[in-house]
């Protein structure tokens, strides 16, 4: 018997000394499975990383730091006006297909107190205002009022805002009449049933109207296909990275959806649970990125995902300095610092990522006619996401779309080009100057953003695992 089994495994070609099968050309079924559509292999496009270093990064470093510092307050309240109108078509209609397409309220009692209330820097100042000056007053004639009063302090605000928002990549409305707070924790992402003509309009006007023109894109009837990988080659590097940051977006949509699926209750048409029963759903995800229907296109779009990964990952490194020293203000001291603590630990292990996207690259020589055309495509796709007509689906679009738009920001305003030392200043020509801030909206964007995109290649690996 075993001489046999030595005979076997020296001369039978179809078993090589491992164990593992080779396959003979009409024998594909079990190479289709280890190598399906969604094992991604080798480099990302305009990066200098590959996609195993992002798996093995992302899944077992930040995925986990990410997920539990998004349950924080801090990063779990997020504010913005989901009762804007559509700028660009009067016939939406914002109406939900199903009753879980409904964003659900945030109770004012849930909301913690340091988010409604004064920041730590209006305190600092409404106390120094308290000061008694008139001794000294009495005894110098020549006493300098510095003070200011809160009325001109919220103006000077408002002056600094409006210049920030010259550089902006998308639209902030946190501030605006109408706008509210929003427990993303209560709202997940999931597939809502939203779909069809109104959805197929959003993103075909991102594709054809914002998306820079590129060669036979009129050839094409279906925005699926309007870009696809062999005409990215012919153009310069700034319209393929806008390219692939909005395509990454819409794919981690995508996988979003399809990783939260509204399941059917075993037993009944109708689903009986108040809450609904969510979950993968396999079949879902090969229409939306298999070869069969997307035209050979389904790896490029997931390709995409890690690219914008890479992107929001380095925005986010640049900054670091920035973000530790941020108090993370809500009013529980406790949880602030540990908060602080978690945002430092992630933030080491985003720096110690080896091959960062490089950004220096981009805009240069006399390029402020192409960085202006950038910014503005952008901020109109952020626009379009209050034409949104499913209200959960426009809470995670404006969500998604500021926190890449803030990335963007981060890496093309000009404004984050120093090294903040702990102070929050920066020295350039021997002089110290206030580093630029990031709104606390910038900053819950930028990390659910981040996270987002996060949770889309961990639930990728998922499938991955179920196709296997």
């Amino acid at each position: 018997m075993m001489i046999f089994l030595i005979f076997l495994l020296l001369f039978n070609p179809s078993i090589n000394r491992s164990g593992a099968y080779f396959h003979s050309p009409d024998d594909t079924s079990d190479i289709k499975i280890k190598q399906c559509f969604c094992e991604l292999k080798g480099t990302i496009d305009d990066c200098s990383c590959n996609v195993d270093t992002v798996d093995f990064y992302n899944n077992v470093k930040i995925y986990p730091r990410l997920k539990s510092l998004l349950t924080n307050n801090y990063f779990r309240f997020y504010k913005t006006n989901l009762h804007n109108e559509c700028p660009f078509w009067k016939d939406v209609e914002f109406q939900c297909a199903m009753k879980f397409c409904h964003v659900k309220p945030c109770k004012e009692q849930d909301i913690p107190l340091g988010l409604k209330g004064e920041e730590p820097h209006l305190k600092y100042i409404k106390e120094t205002q308290t000061i008694d000056c008139s001794e000294d007053l009495n005894k110098e004639l020549g006493f300098l009022n510095k003070s200011i009063s809160e009325k001109v302090h919220k103006e000077l605000k408002r002056w600094s805002e409006h210049d920030d928002a010259q550089d902006n990549f998308c639209i902030l409305d946190d501030h605006h009449e109408g706008a509210e707070y929003v427990d993303l924790l209560l709202n997940p992402e999931r597939f809502t049933g939203y779909q069809g003509k109104s959805a197929h309009r959003i993103w075909e006007t991102i594709y054809l109207e914002n998306c820079f023109k590129l060669q036979d894109s009129k050839s094409r009837s279906s925005f699926t296909s309007l870009i696809d990988s062999h005409s990215l080659r012919d153009v310069c590097l700034e319209e393929r990275v806008f390219y692939r940051m909005v395509s990454g977006l819409h794919t981690s949509i995508n996988i979003h959806l399809c990783a939260n699926y509204l399941q059917p209750e075993k037993n009944s048409l109708e689903f009986a649970s108040p809450n609904g029963v969510w979950g993968p759903n396999l079949k879902e995800f090969k229409r939306r990125f298999s070869p069969e229907t997307t035209e050979g296109q389904g790896d490029h779009w997931l390709r995409n995902l890690y690219f914008a990964y890479i992107v929001e990952l380095r925005a986010i490194a640049k900054v670091a300095q920035l973000l530790r020293n941020e108090e993370y203000y809500t009013g529980f001291d406790n949880e602030d610092k540990e908060v602080q603590l978690a945002v430092n630990d992630l933030l080491n292990v985003i720096e110690s990522f080896p091959s960062h996207f490089d950004e220096s690259i981009m805009f240069s020589g006399d390029s402020s006619k192409m960085k202006f055309e950038f910014r503005e495509k952008f901020l109109n796709i952020s626009r379009i996401m209050d034409c949104v007509g499913c209200d959960k689906c426009r809470l995670w679009g404006k969500l998604q779309t500021q926190g890449m738009g803030t990335a963007l920001k981060i890496l093309f305003s000009g404004k984050f080009e120093y090294d903040v030392d702990r102070s929050g200043f920066y020295v350039i020509n021997g002089t110290k100057k206030q580093q630029f801030k990031l709104q606390r909206t910038e900053i819950v964007s930028l990390f659910n953003a981040f996270g987002r995109l996060s949770n889309s290649i961990h639930s990728l690996e998922l499938f991955r695992n179920q196709l296997r």
